[in-house]
């Protein structure tokens, strides 16, 4: 799963990462939840003949993909994610998984680390090792709303976690690397059969988990300390037992 996920590179570094041209200027983003608007890169429609304009552009949706043929969104799961073993399959996903691929720059996500009772346990950043920013794999859906107005919709693609990862969590995002993003967005060529290689979990190692505190849990708290290493009870290794003296009492209370 993706549930938070940040995005700190500038502009001009994502713009360039993602073969853009210009990118409208946007501020670093520490903490990005469900609902809000995140940027995505979708192929562009058909060029001139002769025409320098990049073949990819950017645009805003919002994050929890919507159906086109659901009709009342009050009773609608907030899809924000899709598991790409089914998406190609899933009626939720079929059709943008066919002809609205997309890529979403991100500088890393956060995950938490199950507790036996399936509650939240330590939150983790988890950013590429050889620096951001890196593009997820995901599903773009223009939603008609019943009054006529057209609202941009996505959802991230997940995998199930490299090794190193699953002992935080069982699914990861699907990241798509540079000398791939063409054929990911090449929906006219590429079907969706065409993709399968691609929806892996990254290699072991690639990114690193840094224990960081629950603040992060809180939408609001958005300022770049969220990701401060912060070391829990559950992550602090255990203090070497220390000597003890011929017949000491552990029972007996002690100064020293």
């Amino acid at each position: 799963m993706c549930g938070r996920f940040a995005l700190t590179a500038t502009t001009d570094q994502t713009a360039a990462f993602l073969g853009l041209g210009e990118l409208e200027e946007f501020p670093a983003r520490y903490n990005i939840a469900p609902t809000q608007p995140i940027l995505a890169v979708v192929a562009a429609g058909p060029r001139a003949p002769g025409s320098n304009l990049p073949d990819r552009e950017a645009m805003l949706v919002r994050w929890g993909l919507i159906p086109g043929w659901v009709k009342d969104t009050r009773n609608f799961p907030l899809l924000i994610n899709a598991r790409s073993e089914e998406a190609a399959t899933k009626a939720s996903f079929r059709s943008a998984m066919r002809h609205r691929r997309a890529l979403v720059p991100a500088s890393g996500f956060y995950e938490w680390r199950r507790q036996a009772n399936g509650r939240r346990g330590q939150p983790y950043w988890l950013r590429p090792r050889h620096g951001g920013p890196v593009a997820f794999a995901a599903l773009v859906e223009t939603y008609m709303e019943p009054g006529g107005s057209e609202m941009d919709t996505g959802a991230i693609l997940t995998t199930a976690a490299s090794a190193d990862i699953a002992t935080i969590h069982e699914r990861m995002p699907v990241v798509i690397e540079p000398e791939h993003f063409a054929r990911w967005l090449d929906c006219r060529s590429n079907e969706p059969r065409d993709m399968a290689d691609l929806l892996r979990p990254a290699p072991e190692g690639y990114f690193e988990a840094v224990a960081v505190s629950d603040r992060v849990n809180k939408v609001a708290n958005t300022e770049p300390d969220i990701q401060a290493p912060y070391m829990s009870v559950e992550e602090e290794t255990p203090e070497t037992p220390k000597r003890r003296k011929p017949g000491a009492d552990d029972g007996q209370m002690t100064l020293f």
